[in-house]
C-alpha cells in the first residue's frame, strides 16, 4: 500500500520504505539551479513578471551572457518563462513568467527562506565534518 510524506508516495517493504523518483532528474536539476533560482526571483519581484533580456543580466550578479542565454533557453523549454521577440532596430527581448512560472514563486519562497535561515549551520557543519 502507497503511503505520503511531504506529498512524496512511498511504498512500506519488508526491508523498509522504499521510494521511486518522482520527476526526472533533469526537471530537479533544473529547479534547483542556482541560475534558475536567481532568474525566477527577479522576474518575481518585477513589474508583471517581465522583463528584458539586458535587464535580467544587470539585475543578477556574476551570471554571464552564455549562461542566462542558457538559463532562459531552458526555462522557455520547460515552459516555465515566455520570450517574447521585437523586431526592432535593435532587436527588443523579453522574458515573462507562465503562469506555471509563477505557480511556482510560492514553493521558490519557502525554499530559500529555508536556505535563509539554515545555510551557516550547514556550512558550520562542513567545516566540523571536514575537520574530522
Amino acid at each position: 500500500m502507497s503511503k505520503l510524506i511531504h506529498g512524496r508516495p512511498y511504498q512500506e517493504t519488508a526491508t523498509g520504505p522504499q521510494f521511486k523518483p518522482c520527476a526526472p532528474h533533469s526537471v530537479l536539476a533544473r529547479l534547483g539551479d542556482k541560475w534558475t533560482i536567481l532568474v525566477m526571483s527577479h522576474l518575481a519581484v518585477a513589474p508583471g513578471f517581465r522583463l528584458r533580456y539586458s535587464e535580467l543580466k544587470r539585475g543578477i550578479e556574476g551570471i554571464t551572457q552564455r549562461m542566462l542565454t542558457l538559463t532562459v533557453r531552458n526555462l522557455e523549454r520547460d515552459g516555465l518563462l515566455i520570450r517574447h521577440y521585437y523586431p526592432e532596430v535593435p532587436p527588443r527581448v523579453e522574458y515573462e513568467l507562465s503562469a506555471m512560472g509563477a505557480s511556482m514563486l510560492p514553493a521558490l519562497a519557502e525554499f530559500t527562506a529555508w536556505i535563509s535561515s539554515n545555510w551557516q549551520q550547514i556550512e558550520e557543519n562542513r567545516r566540523r565534518f571536514d575537520a574530522e
